[in-house]
């Protein structure tokens, strides 16, 4: 469905022009470290906005996306990072890893980043983090600029990889000198989908020298896990949190990544020309080709999600009614699919990328299948020799090869011609097709039933306000073969851009794919079904929903020859269920918020006691069930008064507010704090380790504690003036110190005056 972004509140623009200013937006850096030593070889660069509502990364880049404001705000946090990683020290031997936005490769160019990182070349080490969604929504543009960020002697890294199949399979084609491995491998149970991942990373790994990194290590059972699964580099709160600068209790050293040499991926001028020197060619008729490709598509959907397929078909004519079929169980069934042709649109079916080719383009003048994987590779890759006469007895050269380099090298080739992806295109066979898209043609209208048809149930048919439309199951991609005037109303659309075509183009891309699933899962058991699901209508593809009634129609033998399907508007009716539902919604989230409102301090939106002490309780009964410790945290400011008593009460407030955020910022996101009152303030460290032997419950709150004691005596800037307060911490440990909130909380709360009154002359 076509869309518009709802328009920002005054608000969110004015937060947003904040952050997008010029110092709005900041980084924090964590270390990387390597596990056998401890020792930190590399800082990832986070993104902050100022302090406010768009201070968190996630929601900072959920409202540019809003405005449309992506690209300028991915620009800023990369200068933010290489500039604070300058002014922090965090250069040579160390490494920074910076981010990059798939969305916005092609509007937001590498030039100024590069430009810091070139007018440094001595200090500053760098490598780019990318995800798989990068190359599936702009490949051409993300293999030029890993070509380019190689160029300077930038190092690059897939993020995230194992949090969906397609990075396994992407990971051949970027070249990754480090692979993170997302977070889940680490915190969560293994299973065989684990299994499947490390069986292909330590592959790749083996064969490139790449170096295996895992996130999300945050006590020794993930740090026990990720060595179990081949990582010798570690990321997580168990090493240190996101900071301003670097970790100065930790040695740090050089990261060593491989040597890249020749084997980056560079752009040949077709796949046909990634061919070694002295390969034997073959000569062949198309009709052979076509088997081979058939094979090497069989190929791929046994690999699955895991698997690239790339293919240039020369001419869009050649991408027939078949073929279409073939790739969209290749499109349902494996991770990125993409087809070239001269006159091919850039989404030739719902889910295959695509591009046209130009008549000077040399893949033009070729025929090309490729099929990728961790753990296979094979190209067919031919050259049309020119010749005339029938289609199918065309000669072309070719060779069938499965050398990975080859494979690599040839699918890269074809991505780097395929259009970037547009949210909601409409699909090639819409209304209009562009010039050279490919059509089946359109079938005879026959009656929905056996040869010679009945005139009177055809009169019928075209009278009934409901619409009525068959699709002809012996005909190449079950184009409609008839439809009555109700259906072309529905539509929008006059009879003859309906007929000859299969009905899924009148689907949007919001259509539920599960409706769909269930209806092709209905016609191929040639059994009847009902749906409610999103069509568009007419040319402007106008969104509206319909009621559809699917039954087989048989021959005399019995096969399914044809489906009839009756359609209703039900748009009225589904709008107003969803409108009641919105409105339940609504009144549930007020109820929320107003329980919210009950539980947060009003002046620094931290939990208040009640709350706190209700998180606390089921922590604890988390702790005594998992044998692990907890540990409250007393905290209370000293010098606090006389900032009030100097500056006035809203200078007091404003630096409440400004220690609750330094408070959140230095604790992970299971961690709790709150506001007691006044000056004080609680914090809950849940799910730590009960090594009595060791006592490392105590010492990791006692960790905690200096790093938040640190974080407050920072100076702080209030109403245009500089203050500073200190703060004073007791700290309670369960169960050694009790096994209720209440006592920790008084225990905690006498230790917290020891150490005000240790500090008193």
């Amino acid at each position: 469905m076509h869309r518009t972004a709802q328009a920002a509140p005054p608000a969110a623009d004015a937060a947003l022009d904040a952050a997008l200013a010029p110092g709005g937006v900041r980084s924090v850096f964590q270390p990387i470290v390597e596990l056998d030593t401890g020792r930190v070889v590399a800082y990832e660069a986070l993104a902050r906005g100022p302090l406010g509502p768009l201070e968190r990364p996630d929601e900072l880049f959920a409202a540019a996306r809003v405005a449309g404001r992506l690209a300028e705000l991915d620009q800023l946090c990369r200068t933010a990072a290489l500039s604070g990683a300058l002014e922090h020290g965090l250069v040579a031997p160390l490494t920074l890893f910076v981010n990059v936005e798939p969305e916005v490769l092609d509007r937001a160019p590498m030039e100024t980043l590069l430009g810091l990182a070139e007018a440094a070349p001595d200090r500053l080490r760098v490598v780019l983090e990318i995800t798989e969604r990068a190359l599936a929504t702009r490949p051409a543009e993300l293999l030029r600029t890993v070509e380019r960020v190689r160029s300077v002697g930038w190092g690059v890294a897939v993020d995230d990889v194992g949090a969906e199949p397609m990075s396994l399979a992407f990971m051949p084609l970027l070249h990754p000198d480090v692979v993170k491995l997302d977070l889940r491998l680490v915190q969560e149970r293994p299973g065989p989908d684990v299994a499947e991942i490390m069986n292909a990373v330590n592959a790749y790994a083996e064969r490139t020298g790449a170096v295996v990194l895992a996130e999300g290590i945050e006590h020794e059972e993930h740090l026990d896990m990720a060595r179990g699964l081949g990582a010798t580099l570690g990321q997580g709160w168990y090493f240190g949190r996101p900071a301003d600068g670097p970790a100065l209790d930790r040695e740090t050293a050089e990261l060593v990544l491989p040597t890249r040499g020749g084997d980056a991926v560079a752009e040949p001028a077709s796949p046909f020309a990634c061919l070694p020197d002295g390969v034997a060619l073959r000569s062949a008729p198309k009709a052979l080709l076509i088997e081979l490709s058939k094979q090497l598509e069989r190929e791929a959907l046994r690999m699955g999600q895991t698997c690239v397929v790339t293919a240039a078909f020369q001419e869009a004519r050649h991408f027939t009614p078949s073929t279409t079929q073939r790739y969209r169980d290749l499109v349902e069934r494996t991770a990125f699919v993409c087809a070239l042709g001269e006159g091919l649109p850039e989404e030739p079916l719902p889910g295959l990328r695509g591009a046209t080719l130009a008549a000077g383009d040399p893949v033009r003048g070729e025929w090309d299948v490729t099929v990728l994987s961790p753990h296979f590779a094979a190209a067919l890759l031919a050259r049309d020799l020119g010749d005339s006469g029938p289609d199918a007895q065309r000669r072309f050269e070719y060779a069938l090869t499965y050398d990975r380099e080859t494979v690599v090298r040839a699918t890269a080739s074809l991505l780097a011609r395929v259009a970037p992806h547009v949210e909601h295109a409409v699909p090639a066979d819409a209304p209009a097709p562009a010039a050279g898209a490919p059509r089946p043609v359109a079938a005879p209208p026959v009656a929905p039933v056996g040869p010679g048809g009945d005139a009177l149930l055809l009169s019928a048919l075209a009278a009934t306000p409901s619409g009525v439309a068959v699709a002809d199951l012996r005909l190449p991609d079950q184009p409609l073969v008839y439809v009555n005037p109700a259906f072309e109303r529905l539509t929008g659309l006059p009879r003859e851009e309906l007929l000859g075509r299969n009905c899924r183009f009148l689907q949007d891309p919001d259509t539920d794919p599960a409706a769909v699933a269930r209806i092709r899962a209905a016609v191929a058991a040639g059994e009847e079904c009902r749906e409610t699901l999103l069509n568009v209508r007419g040319p402007d593809r106008t969104p509206w929903w319909n009621e559809l009634h699917l039954a087989p129609v048989r021959d005399a033998d019995g096969t399914v020859v044809q489906y009839i399907g009756v359609q209703v508007d039900v748009t009225a009716r589904v709008e107003a269920e969803r409108a009641l539902l919105q409105e339940r919604d609504r009144t549930r989230v007020a109820l929320a918020r107003i329980e919210e409102l009950a539980a947060t301090d009003p002046l620094t939106g931290l939990a208040n006691r009640r709350r706190l002490q209700e998180q606390a309780e089921t922590a604890l009964w988390n702790a005594r069930a998992s044998g692990d410790a907890l540990a409250l945290l007393f905290l209370d400011l000293d010098g606090f008064k006389a900032v009030n008593d100097r500056l006035g009460h809203a200078a007091g407030d404003e630096l409440l507010k400004e220690v609750a955020a330094r408070l959140r910022q230095r604790l992970r996101r299971r961690d709790l704090v709150a506001r007691l009152g006044g000056d004080e303030f609680l914090v809950a460290l849940p799910d730590l380790s009960n090594d009595a032997g060791s006592g490392s419950a105590a010492a990791e709150a006692g960790r905690v504690a200096e790093d938040l004691l640190a974080a407050v005596r920072r100076p702080f800037a209030v109403q245009g003036t500089t203050v500073t307060v200190g703060a004073s911490v007791g700290i309670a440990v369960a169960p050694e110190d009790g096994d209720d909130v209440a006592t920790l909380l008084h225990v905690a709360d006498l230790r917290m005056y020891e150490a005000k009154a240790a500090r008193v002359p």
